[in-house]
């Protein structure tokens, strides 16, 4: 029985509407904004802090100066507050609410890694969402953003997902194998959403078949 559906996505494809959406149809928790909130309650932060840590990977200097403070004798005094929340400490405690979500069940988790998380879990529906650069556009325009921002967005975003990917999972972004289904949102989300959950019912009655195990 598939109790959890990720949802990983180009940025500009769609993804975040379309598990919004398929969450609503279910009756689902769906774990996007509400991940964030959770991380900044249970870090003490604001949510701004953990949007600027999200699915990226710290800075080069960051990371330099956090390894020389972790290698100093002064270990015992506080960092300064700029380095007291990063990607590293984000990371630790999404994958600690990954598995309360898995425990809980019938939820809909947007990217932060969730697919490989959860990779070894048989009641997990895997789903990559991308589409055309013309399509993110497009869709980026609908929601008000220039031309401009939107050709930065769309250049960029997915760039930051794949170092995030390949330093934290050591995996190439998307990596194929690890997905039930990878859909072009070209189609039209209504279709995506219908095709998502055809594809949840094939793999319920055919527990048994092809459906990836992802990476070992």
């Amino acid at each position: 029985m598939i109790r959890i559906v990720t949802i990983e996505r180009e940025f500009g494809s769609g993804g975040g509407g379309i598990a919004c959406e398929l969450a609503r149809r279910l009756g689902w928790t769906l774990w996007d904004q509400q991940l964030t909130s959770e991380i900044a309650t249970r870090a003490q932060v604001a949510e701004s802090a953990v949007a600027s840590c999200d699915e990226r990977v710290d800075g080069r200097l960051y990371r330099l100066a956090k390894a020389f403070w972790r290698g100093s004798y002064e270990r015992s005094m506080p960092l300064a507050n700029s380095l007291a929340f990063d990607t590293d400490r984000m990371m630790a405690m999404v994958e600690e609410i990954m598995g309360t979500i898995a425990a809980q069940g019938n939820a809909v988790i947007v990217g932060r890694g969730a697919p490989f998380f959860l990779r070894q879990r048989d009641d997990t529906f895997r789903v990559f969402t991308y589409a055309p650069r013309d399509e993110k556009i497009r869709r980026l325009l609908a929601m008000g953003k220039s031309q401009k921002d939107a050709e930065d967005l769309v250049e960029n975003v997915d760039k930051e997902r794949m170092a995030y990917i390949k330093h934290y999972f050591n995996a190439d972004w998307p990596m194929r194998s690890l997905y039930h289904l990878m859909i072009n949102t070209v189609v039209g989300d209504e279709d995506v959403i219908a095709t998502i959950m055809n594809g949840i019912r094939m793999l319920e009655s055919n527990p048994a078949g092809t459906a990836p195990r992802g990476a070992r």
